[in-house]
C-alpha cells in the first residue's frame, strides 16, 4: 500500500512546530519525527494588535527552518497554517507575505471553529466509537476551542478569545501579578463563558471529557501526571482540585520560577497562570471534577481529515438495490416453506 510522507506545520504563539507522519489508511497518525522552532509572539503583539518587526522575522526564520526540516525529512505534501497569534494580527497579510517571499510556502487561516471541529475529530477517533458523548475542552494561546458531540463531526464547535497568552497580555501586568489582576482575569473568563455555559448545560452531560494543549498537559503534569517520555499511551488526568490547588502557588511565583517547575516549558512559563485560571473556571461553571487528557489535538485532526479525503480502497462490496418484487414477500415466504424444493 502507498505510503505517502505528510508534514504539518503548525505556526503559533510559541512556536512553528513541524510533525510528520508516514500515512496510510487506515493507520494512526503517530508521528515519525517533530521539529519545533521558537516564535514567542506573545511577546511581539504591539498595543494596536500588530506583531512587531522584531516578531515578523522572528516567525518568518522558524517557519524557514521548518520548511527546511521538511525538505530534509522528504516530506511529500506540507500543510502549513497560522492559529490565532498571527490570524487576529492586525499585520496578519504582511507576515504571510513575507513568509511567502522569503520561505515560498503560503500559510493557511483555520477558523476558531474549524479548529475546534478539527481538534475534536482527532480526540473523537482516538477514543472511539464506544466513548459515547465527548466534551472538548482546548486553550491555546490566542483562543479556546470547545466542542461538544456524539459522532464524528460534532454538535457545537465554539471558539473563544480566552487563550492563555492573550489573557496575560491583558491582565497580568506584573511578574508575579497582583491579586486584582488575578481576580479580574477570573471575572473576564466567567463573564465570556456565560451564554456557552447555559449553552452547554442545556445539552446533555457527556460521557467523556477530554482537555488538549499544552496548557492542560502542564497542568495535568504539575499535579503528577506522568511525562510525555512515557509515550501517548499512559493514562493523564487533570481534576478541578488539581486546578484550584495550584493557581495560588503559580500566582505566588515568578515566571523564572515557574518555568523551573516539571512539565512547564520556559516559553510558557509566564501564561501558565492564565491557562490555569481559564481551566478553572471553565470546569467549574460546567460541572467537570476530572477529565483526560488526549495526546491526539489540531494537528492530528488535519491529519485524519486528509487521509478521509484521499481514502482509495480496493475492496468492492457487492451491495444490491433491493427491489419488491410483483409478489408480496410475506407470500412468497408462505409458499416457499409450505412447498420446499427437494
Amino acid at each position: 500500500m502507498h505510503c505517502m510522507r505528510l508534514g504539518v506545520l503548525d505556526i503559533g504563539s510559541n512556536s512553528a512546530q513541524l510533525q510528520v507522519v508516514d500515512v496510510r489508511p487506515g493507520a494512526p497518525p503517530l508521528p515519525a519525527h517533530s521539529v519545533k522552532s521558537p516564535t514567542l509572539l506573545g511577546e511581539e503583539i504591539t498595543p494596536d494588535g500588530s506583531v512587531s518587526p522584531e516578531g515578523v522575522e522572528r516567525v518568518t526564520v522558524a517557519v524557514a527552518e521548518a520548511v527546511d526540516a521538511a525538505h530534509r525529512l522528504g516530506v511529500d505534501q506540507l500543510y502549513p497554517f497560522a492559529t490565532s497569534a498571527v490570524r487576529d494580527a492586525t499585520n496578519r497579510d504582511e507576515i504571510i507575505d513575507r513568509i511567502q517571499r522569503t520561505v515560498g510556502i503560503r500559510p493557511q487561516f483555520l477558523a476558531g471553529e474549524e479548529e475546534a471541529r478539527l481538534t475534536y475529530l482527532a480526540a473523537h477517533r482516538w477514543y472511539g466509537w464506544s466513548v459515547g458523548r465527548l466534551l472538548l475542552l482546548d486553550i491555546g494561546g490566542g483562543s479556546m476551542e470547545i466542542a461538544l458531540g456524539r459522532d464524528a463531526d460534532p454538535e457545537l464547535a465554539l471558539s473563544l478569545p480566552v487563550g492563555a497568552g492573550r489573557l496575560t497580555r491583558a491582565f497580568l501586568h506584573h511578574d508575579p501579578p497582583k491579586r486584582a489582576e488575578v481576580r479580574a482575569l477570573r471575572r473576564y473568563v466567567s463573564d465570556t463563558l456565560g451564554e456557552v455555559v447555559d449553552r452547554l448545560r442545556w445539552e446533555s452531560m457527556p460521557r467523556r471529557i477530554v482537555a488538549t494543549s499544552k496548557t492542560f498537559k502542564q497542568l495535568a503534569r504539575l499535579a503528577g501526571a506522568p511525562p510525555q517520555r512515557e509515550g501517548p499511551f499512559v493514562r493523564r488526568e487533570l481534576t478541578i482540585e488539581d486546578v484550584q490547588r495550584w493557581i495560588p502557588r503559580l500566582a505566588g511565583m515568578s515566571a523564572a520560577q515557574r518555568g523551573r517547575l516539571r512539565g512547564v516549558s520556559r516559553p510558557r512559563a509566564k501564561q501558565i497562570l492564565a491557562g490555569a485560571v481559564v481551566a478553572h473556571v471553565t470546569m467549574s461553571a460546567l460541572g467537570v471534577q476530572r477529565l483526560r487528557i488526549c495526546p491526539w489535538a489540531l494537528r492530528e485532526g488535519i491529519m485524519l481529515q486528509h487521509l478521509e479525503s484521499t481514502s482509495d480502497t480496493n475492496v468492492r462490496l457487492p451491495l444490491q438495490p433491493l427491489v419488491r418484487m410483483p409478489e408480496a414477500p410475506a407470500a412468497t415466504v408462505t409458499r416457499l416453506r409450505d412447498n420446499p424444493v427437494g
